[in-house]
């Protein structure tokens, strides 16, 4: 949806929410991002549903971040002639119809058909980002063919020439942006997985088959249907070549040496690419200098979305630390955004993008690719409700006073 045609889209009309024309029966009492969560639990098996939902350890990280957003009140004006007022933001030299994108996430075909490509051609219809996931089972070229304005999110290797060799895949596939993951010298502590029985690649077991036969409508609908049309999927996108299988009973995944990992890496996939440089899982003031003078473009303030060290601090509350620390870099942040209202915080604050991921998988595992469109629909229509009644035009009003700490 380009940015013209944002205020005439029939999900954002007046003060009432909408629901646009062909959306399915299944997804009209789906009224805000949260309400996926319950409708996708019932429909995947326990190990998957766990996997995407969890965080890790006590979960901490994973409810402040949602907490957080708590911490700050409107303080709106009236009276101030909102009839013209656009979301369109223009972001890395691509003028977008929202503030918003979707994050990437690890293994999306696993709990919807095709789940990557649903998410692309979603983003691609609305004119948003997509960030396809450096552990997605659909190869990224064919994401990049979905959505030629998709990005690309890479947990690089900490080999140099692995490094070379996935970078110059990715150019070769048509990417023009780079998000490198900088959060992950190893994997959190996820004990959650254990406890839902989810290991990557996936176990076959009595328990994870019963799991299948129990929830028929993932089962035809999203395994056994990429299974006759794709066959066994496997991690495509963690290194130049194809990885393992995402069931298989033996096979241990190939991380690289990730703990080797430092700033000098980042120099060297400046060196080697061309197009813009992001660095994800930003927490850091420090941390968004030298990615800075390591030449990245833009910044991804986050904690992962609580997956990783728990008790890492919200984005949102070192978020205008970081803004502080590189005036001249656009900062963004992902982690615990699910209303309009969270993302107009999250703008007021100083972000100039904010990336959405754990509700746009439920929105594809239950209705596909027009699930994930009735999701952005609903997100762009809270956005655009609340700018009126804060009483402004462009999103960068948002930044003067009208958001306070309570």
């Amino acid at each position: 949806m380009a940015s013209s045609q944002l205020d005439s889209h029939p999900a954002l009309g007046g003060g009432s929410r909408t629901v646009a024309a062909g959306t399915p029966r299944r997804l009209r009492g789906v009224l805000c991002l949260d309400d996926f969560e319950p409708a996708a639990r019932r429909i995947l098996p326990t190990p998957i549903f766990g996997y995407v939902s969890g965080g890790c350890e006590l979960d901490a990280s994973l409810q402040g971040n949602r907490s957080a957003f708590a911490g700050y009140g409107f303080v709106t004006r009236v009276l101030q002639g909102v009839a013209q007022r656009s979301q369109a933001t223009t972001l890395l030299g691509h003028t977008w119809s929202a503030p918003f994108g979707i994050a990437p996430m690890g293994m999306c075909a696993l709990g919807a058909y095709r789940g990557d490509i649903a998410l692309a051609r979603a983003a691609g219809d609305a004119n948003i980002p997509m960030l396809c996931s450096g552990t997605g089972l659909i190869a990224l070229e064919d994401v990049h063919a979905a959505n030629p304005n998709a990005w690309f999110q890479a947990y690089v290797p900490g080999e140099m020439d692995r490094i070379e060799a996935l970078v110059e895949r990715v150019a070769r596939a048509g990417y023009t942006t780079l998000v490198v993951t900088a959060d992950t010298p190893v994997s959190g502590n996820r004990e959650n997985h254990v406890r839902v029985g989810f290991s990557s690649p996936l176990r076959p077991s009595i328990s994870l088959a019963w799991q299948g036969v129990t929830h028929p409508r993932w089962l035809f609908g999203t395994a056994l249907r990429t299974l006759v049309h794709h066959g066994m999927p496997h991690f495509e996108n963690s290194q130049a070549t194809r990885g393992a299988p995402v069931l298989a009973r033996d096979v241990v995944r190939n991380f690289g040496a990730r703990d080797n990992l430092g700033w000098e890496h980042l120099r060297l996939i400046r060196r080697l690419w061309r197009g813009n440089l992001v660095l994800k899982g930003i927490l850091s003031a420090q941390d968004a200098r030298d990615a800075r003078d390591c030449g990245a473009d833009g910044l991804i303030v986050s904690n992962h979305g609580g997956r990783q060290l728990d008790g890492a601090v919200s984005p949102l509350h070192v978020l205008p630390d970081v803004v502080a620390a590189v005036p001249d870099v656009p900062v963004m942040m992902d982690s615990g955004v699910r209303r309009g209202n969270d993302v107009l915080k999250a703008l007021a604050l100083g972000a100039r993008f904010v990336f959405v991921g754990r509700p746009f998988l439920y929105a594809a595992a239950i209705g596909g690719q027009a699930g994930v469109r009735h999701g952005i629909d609903l997100l762009q229509q809270e956005i655009h409700r609340n700018m009126a009644l804060l009483g402004i035009t462009r999103l960068e009003q948002v930044r003067d006073g009208r958001v306070v700490r309570v």
